[in-house]
């Protein structure tokens, strides 16, 4: 008998929702101080740089990603060490392949900024891109080691000394970076920070975390299961990130490294925002669509909605205030050499709209079908490399930072589809939140209205 309870999974949600969001904002009051107080020690170009290096860092990681901590939230052996143990070997052996392929793309970097090739005013071109690639890509091997108690967590809804965690490493490395900013003015502050971050989490991560210690096995069946669930969330996760950070590569082939800091430091705010539905969903939407599909798929339809409601309202809010407010909130928060990045903010807010739709992607992990997931992904990656680099030519870098914001919604046709397949489509509840935009954006104008 079943000892599933929907009135339980409601209060694990909710519980592991408050801390998620409690955590994440806490994080970002640290990350913006740190990214205030590192853009009046540091100039524009240095972010411009750090942004390629952290970009094709995230790239070759997604590349490789094949859905290890999904796998375990989501299978049924999720608990069981000998598969936890085969997860962590896995993930030991891919930091450090992740690390060499990064000191290979650094050598070619090397050549390509030595021998003369490309736009000599491309972030490219930088001297010291090879080197800031080749350190800050060791956090994947840091992160390698992380214990896979941190997925354990998130699959028993544990929420509490995650976020502990997180803040604490966030402290270290804001400490470390800010001092050797203070010290060098240079862009290792950037770099060394970060790995300090990363390695305050994995040493914490085994530490501090209760659960089963990893140690080195392989067993082929859980291997095999790895790889199986894995296959699709591959293909879905090398697609996603170069569609989420496609604009920061492409740009950097047709913008200077000043430029691309901008619209790094636009980018930024969005991200956080972005990183907070992110951090909702690995916390919260897939381990409960995972139990729910596990123990009483009926009412799937019903907590899709209900998870998705809160998260509708706010982007769709906030895309319009800041559709309004993108110049005042840069000219608030950053000196006047950043002005140029209002503009720019103003635009992206506009991919919140489409970013609505991210919890139909947990449930298609959460129900076994990743394949929906990867083909969303190769299309959404193809409009954004198709879209962006024909606007940039014919219309010059507003328009293209257009197509970067826009092009998700050319993913909605195939959201609505596979949701059809699986029955879980409300057209009632799709457009009931819709009028929650300009809302948002009257409240930005008279916000402007009432600063003017």
């Amino acid at each position: 008998m079943s000892t599933f309870k929907p009135t339980d999974l409601k209060r694990r949600v909710l519980r592991a929702g408050s801390w998620s969001i409690a955590g994440y904002g806490a994080a970002q009051v640290i990350r913006l101080a740190s990214n205030l107080v590192m853009a009046r020690l540091l100039a524009p170009e240095m972010f411009g740089i750090m942004a390629i290096a952290l970009t094709a860092m995230m790239v070759m990681s997604m590349i490789s990603d094949i859905g290890l901590s999904h796998s375990i939230v989501q299978n049924p052996r999720g608990d069981d060490p000998a598969f936890l143990d085969t997860a962590w070997t896995v993930q030991v052996v891919r930091g450090f392949l992740l690390w060499f392929a990064a000191l290979g793309l650094s050598a070619m970097l090397l050549l390509f900024g030595t021998g003369g090739s490309g736009p000599g005013g491309s972030v490219y071109h930088s001297e010291v891109l090879p080197a800031v690639v080749a350190v800050s890509a060791f956090a994947a091997v840091i992160s390698g080691f992380q214990s896979t108690k941190m997925a354990s967590a998130l699959r028993r809804f544990d929420q509490r000394r995650l976020v502990q965690m997180e803040l604490i490493s966030y402290a270290a490395g804001l400490v470390v970076m800010i001092g050797i900013g203070v010290a060098t003015r240079s862009i290792w502050a950037l770099v060394i920070g970060g790995l300090v971050s990363n390695l305050s989490t994995a040493v914490l991560s085994h530490a501090w975390l209760p659960g089963h210690r990893n140690r080195w096995r392989c067993e082929r069946k859980a291997f095999k299961e790895l790889l199986g669930f894995g296959k699709w969330l591959f293909l879905s996760s090398t697609m996603s990130i170069l569609a989420l950070q496609g604009d920061r590569l492409l740009l950097g082939a047709f913008v200077d490294a000043q430029t691309l800091g901008l619209y790094a430091i636009a980018a930024l705010i969005l991200g956080a925002l972005e990183g907070a539905l992110a951090r909702l969903l690995t916390a919260v939407a897939l381990p409960a669509l995972s139990e729910i599909a596990r123990n009483d798929p009926s009412r799937l339809r019903e907590v899709y909605y209900q998870l998705r409601l809160p998260g509708d309202i706010g982007l769709l809010f906030i895309a319009g205030f800041l559709f309004a407010t993108g110049q005042l909130v840069i000219d608030v928060l950053y000196d006047p050499r950043y002005s140029a990045a209002g503009g720019m903010l103003r635009i992206l807010a506009l991919s919140l709209i489409a970013l609505r739709y991210a919890h139909a992607y947990q449930i298609y992990i959460a129900v076994g079908k990743p394949s929906y997931l990867a083909f969303i992904n190769v299309a959404r990656c193809a409009a954004l490399f198709i879209s962006v680099p024909v606007l940039n030519h014919f219309y010059g870098i507003e328009a293209a930072i257009w197509g970067i914001a826009l092009h998700g919604l050319a993913m909605l046709p195939f959201v609505y589809g596979f949701n059809a397949k699986l029955g879980i489509n409300d057209l009632r509840r799709e457009l009931i939140v819709l009028p929650v935009l300009p809302v948002g954006y009257a409240c930005g104008a008279l916000l402007n209205l009432l600063q003017g």
